[in-house]
């Protein structure tokens, strides 16, 4: 018993130094991505994309890969749409993005990975080992201790607060 306690200190403590960089990167961008919705930190990019001529109002947005396409208005030969404009004649659009920097627009993508992604490993470990330290961590005191008591208490805390949050 004293063996798997001190075992899993030691491999909590190292495992922590370890993973310390990539939970920085992770909390950087999960905040970043909290004010994805705005314009925080973003700078505005202005791209042309040519297309085929006398696109029908509502195929521009799928001609142009625009997920949330809306149209608002049609002056002679150009189509207005939220965030840019397409020329009917010449088939030329101009579309407005507002993007995070470089290097916060690579952090955040941590957030998006999928399996088809080599980063899809690093969340899979990452995740892995959070959950290590959730399960670690009660091997750090004694259970008969106030410490390891009062700990359970503030785990079951966040627990609760958090499906409240997740729920409400």
């Amino acid at each position: 018993m004293n063996n798997s306690r001190f075992s899993m200190r030691v491999i909590h403590r190292y495992l922590g130094f370890f993973l310390a960089g990539i939970m920085a990167v992770y909390a950087i961008s999960g905040i970043v991505l909290i004010f994805r919705d705005t314009d925080f930190l973003k700078t505005e990019k202005t791209e042309e994309v040519k297309i085929a001529p006398h696109v029908k109002n509502e195929l521009v947005g799928k001609e142009l890969g625009i997920r949330k396409y809306q149209f608002e208005r049609e002056e002679g030969d150009v189509v207005y749409f939220r965030n840019g404009d397409y020329n009917r004649e010449t088939g030329v659009a101009h579309i407005k993005t507002k993007e995070l920097p470089y290097i916060l627009d690579k952090m955040t993508h941590l957030h998006k990975a999928t399996t088809d992604d080599p980063l899809y490993w690093l969340n899979v470990f990452f995740g892995v080992s959070l959950l290590f330290f959730v399960i670690s961590a009660f091997w750090m005191y004694l259970p008969k201790t106030k410490a390891f008591k009062t700990g359970l208490l503030y785990s079951l805390g966040g627990l609760i607060l958090t499906l409240i949050l997740l729920f409400v």
